[in-house]
């Protein structure tokens, strides 16, 4: 085969690879809310200072225009009012400990993503170029450890799902643990598929994390341990989990039978009850708590607002009705 031809064929395995993984994501979408609203609500401005003073929330502006993709904040006495606006884009954002955690696409040839991480004053701490389209992106409670998943291309089994690359940050020593350099646990024995894939990280505390392991076609709920470099299998069909204040409960989505998408699911880990939450629309999305009672997530809209997502919010204990907390936003966290 000439030169040029093997470069061509390269670049034919290159774009096939990108698709697989573009379509994939594309798929996996839940069917939009049928919401569809005429015209887009007209949300007031408020200044930084003021809103970061009060326990607020942040999350990514999906209005459409020039306010998109960035990092936003409202109070939480008023979460749907007047919003402060920072320069700052990210397509993941998390802020905790008075650190803020940026995930972000990395233009180039490759599909690349990075991550950055920046302290109160605004200087920023830590950043790592990754591999692949970002997708998830959590800070442990105090702010010092940072996770981050992406969807890649090139694996070997790319042809049976998709692939997924997923790190703890150190962010004070600069460092990143690869989560499938960890040993994987499943049903009281040591396992190393070669489809497995990690996503959807959420931290305990410093050490203990809960995170989604899929392999043979199949996810689970796992916990996981820094300190041993664990993970061990918990419980199946969880993905994207997300752990509450009071640390007794751990909520995820769950796919449901007959391509119905995926409902949110609370776990009592003492009891090991599982109670599927009043929102009956696809929720696919890594949801966060408001508080112990109240569980957030995001929801995309249609038609000409297609791009756009609103931040929902239901009760943890399955009761009551979805309500909307904050409109054109996405990718949220709360501090108090």
């Amino acid at each position: 085969m000439s030169q040029r031809a093997r470069v061509v064929a390269f670049a034919v395995v290159v774009v096939l690879s990108v698709a697989a993984v573009v379509g994939y994501a594309l798929l996996s979408r839940p069917a939009p809310t049928a919401r569809t609203p005429t015209s887009a609500p007209t949300i007031g401005r408020a200044e930084l200072a003021q809103v970061e003073a009060v326990p607020h929330l942040v999350y990514r502006s999906t209005a459409l225009g020039p306010d998109f993709g960035k990092v936003a904040m409202s109070t939480l006495a008023d979460p749907g009012g007047p919003r402060a606006v920072t320069d700052d884009a990210c397509e993941r954002v998390d802020q905790r400990g008075g650190t803020t955690l940026c995930l972000r696409s990395r233009p180039g040839v490759v599909l690349g993503s990075s991550v950055t991480a920046w302290d109160r004053s605004g200087h920023v701490t830590y950043r790592r170029n990754l591999p692949g389209v970002p997708s998830r992106a959590r800070l442990s409670p105090d702010g010092t450890l940072a996770a981050t998943t992406a969807f890649v291309t090139g694996d070997s089994y790319l042809s049976a799902g998709f692939a997924t690359r997923t790190y703890v940050h150190d962010l004070a020593a600069g460092t990143a643990v690869h989560l499938e350099d960890l040993t994987l646990s499943h049903e009281g024995r040591v396992i190393r598929p070669v489809d497995r894939n990690y996503w959807g990280v959420t931290f305990v505390d410093d050490d203990t994390f809960y995170v989604t392991v899929a392999f043979d076609g199949r996810p689970w709920l796992a916990r996981g341990s820094l300190s041993r470099r664990s993970v061990t299998t918990v419980r199946s069909g969880a993905e994207c989990p997300a752990v509450s204040p009071d640390g007794r409960r751990v909520a995820y989505k769950k796919l449901q039978p007959s391509s119905r998408g995926w409902r949110i699911a609370v776990l009592d880990l003492a009891a090991g009850t599982e109670r599927l939450l009043a929102e009956t629309r696809s929720v696919d999305d890594q949801v966060q708590w408001l508080d112990d009672a109240t569980v957030l997530y995001g929801l995309p809209l249609t038609g000409a607002r297609g791009g756009e997502t609103d931040l929902w919010v239901v009760a943890a204990d399955g009761t009551g009705a979805p309500r909307l907390l904050v409109p054109q936003a996405w990718s949220a966290s709360v501090v108090r």
